[in-house]
Parts: structure tokens; C-alpha cells; sequence
């Protein structure tokens, strides 16, 4: 039995830190971020779909995806991000869905927990067994993404381009807060964690009725 979990949160909120502290857990997990990078490799599927929506002037000359041109072509506004995340999504959670069969091939038991930006955007509440919501003050966000290198301005545009917060929290079954540090933040996912290994228990109990 599987439980599938969805893990979602805004740009700098710490959704990466969450997902190891949870494989660290046994959980299965996947960053479906990192896997459009790799469906944006020459030969992939997301390659070709945006040579033939965007153009080769996308691309750098040795053929791979120039993603920060794509990006300011994609995200000048809400209409071009739509169309980027429309034409991209539907080949993401393919490939999402091809891994999550594979676990339940392999292993046939257990939670998997896929990261994704845009979780709720792309209809992972549907696709889900229960959305992990990881949550932090905007001002926590801005601080945080100027030290990772983003400019202020990249990172505001960034949280202008994803759902609002409210309606993220919303559509959460498990919010793990994210203001205070380390320790913290482990024992706010080890709290999610045993939630979630009851959500597994009742699914199994659920199914053997």
C-alpha cells in the first residue's frame, strides 16, 4: 500500500530541507522541480516540446535549454507562465506518475513524498493522498532567497508568480512551519511524519475492510 504525499511551499521556504528530512524518515521522495530540468535535457521530451513552442532561440549554441532566457521569455507575465506551465506539466506528472508505479512495483508499501513548486497549481490535490504545506512569512522568504544569491526583486516576482498563501495553506492537510531553525524544523517534520504513518495505517486498514 502507498500513501502519496505532495509537498509544496513558495520560493525559499524551505520545501528542499523537508523532503531530505523526510527520506532520512523512510519516506520515497522525488523533486519534480529537478526532474523538469531533466526533461529539458536534449533528447527529452520537454525539450522538444519548447523548441517547437519557443523557438531555437531558446536554446544556447551547444543545444541545451537556456533556462534563464526561457525564463524571463516565460514569466514576464502571468499569460506567458501559463503557457509554459501548461505545455510542461502535463509531461512532469507523466513522469512523476511512472516513478510512483515503480515504487509501488518494487516495494509495494510505504509513504512517497514528491516536492513541487507549483503542487496545487497543477492539480496535486487530486492527484494525492495528502498535501504537506511548508509555510514561512513572505518578509522570512525574501531574506532567505537574497541568501541563496536571488536578487530582491527575483524573488518578489517569483512569489507574485505563485499561488497566494492563504490559498496555498487552504488546500494543506499537514502545515509544517518554517520561521524558527534547524531543530525546529526536524520536529515539525517528524511531527508531519507520524501523521503520516497513521494516514498509511488507516489506507491499509481501509483497504483489507
Amino acid at each position: 500500500m502507498i500513501l502519496r504525499a505532495g509537498l509544496t511551499g513558495g520560493i525559499a521556504s524551505g520545501k528542499s530541507t523537508v523532503r531530505a528530512l523526510l527520506g532520512n524518515l523512510g519516506c520515497h521522495t522525488i523533486d519534480a522541480d529537478r526532474l523538469v530540468a531533466e526533461l529539458y535535457e536534449p533528447g527529452r521530451p520537454g525539450h522538444a516540446a519548447l523548441r517547437a513552442a519557443y523557438g531555437d532561440g531558446i536554446l544556447r549554441d551547444d543545444g541545451t535549454v537556456d533556462r534563464p532566457r526561457l525564463a524571463s521569455i516565460a514569466f514576464a507575465d502571468p499569460a506567458e507562465a501559463g503557457k509554459l506551465n501548461a505545455l510542461i506539466h502535463p509531461i512532469v506528472i507523466g513522469a512523476t506518475e511512472e516513478w510512483i508505479a515503480s515504487i509501488e512495483q518494487s516495494r509495494g508499501d510505504g509513504i512517497v513524498v514528491v516536492e513541487a513548486t507549483l503542487m496545487i497549481e497543477s492539480g496535486g490535490r487530486q492527484r494525492y493522498d495528502r498535501i504537506i504545506v511548508v509555510d514561512v512569512d513572505p518578509s522570512v522568504q525574501i531574506e532567505r532567497g537574497v541568501a541563496r544569491g536571488l536578487a530582491r526583486d527575483e524573488v518578489l516576482r517569483r512569489i507574485a508568480n505563485q499561488i497566494p498563501r492563504q490559498e496555498r495553506l487552504r488546500h494543506a492537510d499537514y502545515v509544517i512551519d518554517n520561521s524558527g531553525d534547524t531543530a525546529s524544523l526536524e520536529r515539525e517534520t517528524r511531527r508531519v511524519h507520524e501523521l503520516l504513518l497513521a494516514d498509511l495505517e488507516a489506507k491499509r486498514l481501509g483497504a483489507g475492510r
